[in-house]
């Protein structure tokens, strides 16, 4: 087996580095990249490629558009900066299609630039320059998150019911959709229904990644969520516990 190059000369705006490492067990979830600088596309391709992924690239908005759809793929990694439509309108193009996971890149690194492509639909965010292992840990963490559990249960809290095998949620009779954030986040809850969760923990849970203390990236998907679970006129269940974190319980 051949061995990538250690580093990778590219663009000074978009430090990408491979290092040498073991790929981790072999898998076909297919990729979609749409980026347009072709050495930082070529990168990502080769990279993800010796991952064992399968790799479909596009250049800009409209031909990643049309690359989802044609072959529908596991996950998307998004450049917000895109020919022809800016990566913030692909993405919700792509949200209002499927729940595919979206990984959005980007040289913004404002807080208010990190909300925006947030509640564009994507499920994270990844800001430039970076280096390839992060964003290695970050597909990972995506996918994994959409995987069927080995053994599909149904989480039931009050009401709420969270399917771990087809990822549906419902509410009493009304059965809602949810992006895999939303999911991963709702599943935590409901795994500790009743116990107050800080800021920091469900942080470290579901994301995975430490944030900046003042990104409010959790207030965003917790107002997605109540706007789901509460899409009914149902009873509040996701309570914020100030200063803390929050928690989940009847009113």
């Amino acid at each position: 087996m051949h061995s990538l190059p250690c580093a990778v000369a590219v663009p000074s705006h978009s430090s990408l580095m491979l290092c040498r490492y073991t790929p981790h067990m072999p898998a076909m979830e297919h990729i979609l990249v749409i980026e347009d600088d072709p050495e930082i596309r070529d990168m990502l391709r080769r990279g993800l490629t010796y991952e064992n992924y399968k790799v479909t690239t596009a250049k800009d908005g409209p031909s990643g558009l049309a690359a989802a759809r044609d072959t529908p793929p596991d996950l998307v990694i998004l450049d917000w900066m895109l020919p022809g439509l800016d990566g913030l309108e692909v993405c919700m193009r792509l949200r209002a299609a499927s729940n595919v996971p979206i990984l959005m890149l980007t040289a913004k690194d404002s807080i208010h630039d990190r909300v925006l492509g947030l509640e564009s639909g994507a499920d994270d965010y990844l800001p430039k320059p970076f280096k390839f292992e992060e964003l290695r840990a970050r597909v990972r963490a995506l996918l994994r998150r959409t995987q069927p559990s080995s053994k599909p249960e149904v989480l039931k809290f009050s009401d709420l019911q969270l399917d771990t095998g087809t990822r549906l949620a419902k509410r009493g009779n009304r059965q809602f959709e949810l992006t895999a954030k939303e999911y991963a986040l709702l599943e935590y809850l409901m795994r500790n229904p009743r116990q107050v969760l800080t800021r920091e923990q469900i942080l470290d849970r579901v994301w995975g990644f430490d944030f900046d203390g003042e990104s409010n990236v959790l207030e965003v998907y917790i107002r997605y969520l109540r706007q789901k679970t509460e899409a009914g006129g149902e009873p509040r269940l996701i309570h914020t516990v100030r200063s803390v974190g929050y928690v989940l319980r009847e009113e």
